[in-house]
């Protein structure tokens, strides 16, 4: 599918992505760690991963990657968000402190799943897979409206990940379980069909 995968490594769990994307892509032949404008740009694919959206918010803009993100996107490239990043990718993410990407037109509650010793592991039905994924909800945000997105998954009947256009957001983290299959749907072995 691709040659080069990125993940913008500001926070969160740089290092697990980049394992989950070469299990789950034979052909990337590199995974780099995106810090600057230029990195984007080599990217076929890329990941925004958890970690604190306010901070990630204010260092997209100090980073100058804000731009070369929504680029990358307009360009049909593949993107998923995760955690803090579906925060970021929000059109509503309902913080003042956080400047949206407005990539997923979702309504976000930061850590509406609790505390970071509230963090639980739950299955999570995926559209395209047939057997549910092990989701990892660490302080996770909820989706609380989806507007022109499609849900690709759910967890106790609300929406935990959704698609749009080349982006793929969730709540949970995919790339902590020993399981790519995840990325495989949201970065495109074969194009799901959200419901």
């Amino acid at each position: 599918m691709t040659a080069c995968a990125g993940v913008v490594a500001m926070q969160g769990d740089v290092p697990e992505h980049r394992r989950a994307l070469e299990a789950a892509f034979d052909d990337i032949t590199t995974t780099i760690a995106v810090r600057e404008p230029a990195a984007v740009e080599r990217c076929d694919l890329l990941v925004l991963p958890g970690g604190e959206s306010t901070t990630i918010s204010r260092l997209l803009t100090e980073w100058n990657l804000r731009e070369p993100i929504q680029a990358h996107v307009a360009a049909g490239k593949p993107l998923l968000a995760t955690c803090a990043g579906i925060i970021i990718a929000a059109t509503e993410p309902n913080d003042d402190r956080i400047e949206p990407l407005s990539l997923l037109d979702v309504s976000i509650d930061r850590n509406a799943y609790g505390r970071q010793r509230e963090s639980f592991e739950a299955s999570v039905d995926v559209t395209g897979l047939e057997d549910p994924f092990p989701g990892v909800f660490i302080r996770a945000p909820r989706i609380e409206a989806v507007g022109d997105a499609k849900v690709l998954a759910r967890y106790d009947g609300g929406p935990v990940a959704v698609a749009q256009g080349s982006v793929v957001g969730a709540t949970f983290h995919p790339e902590l379980p020993n399981d790519s299959r995840f990325h495989r749907v949201a970065l495109g072995t074969y194009v799901p069909t959200p419901e």
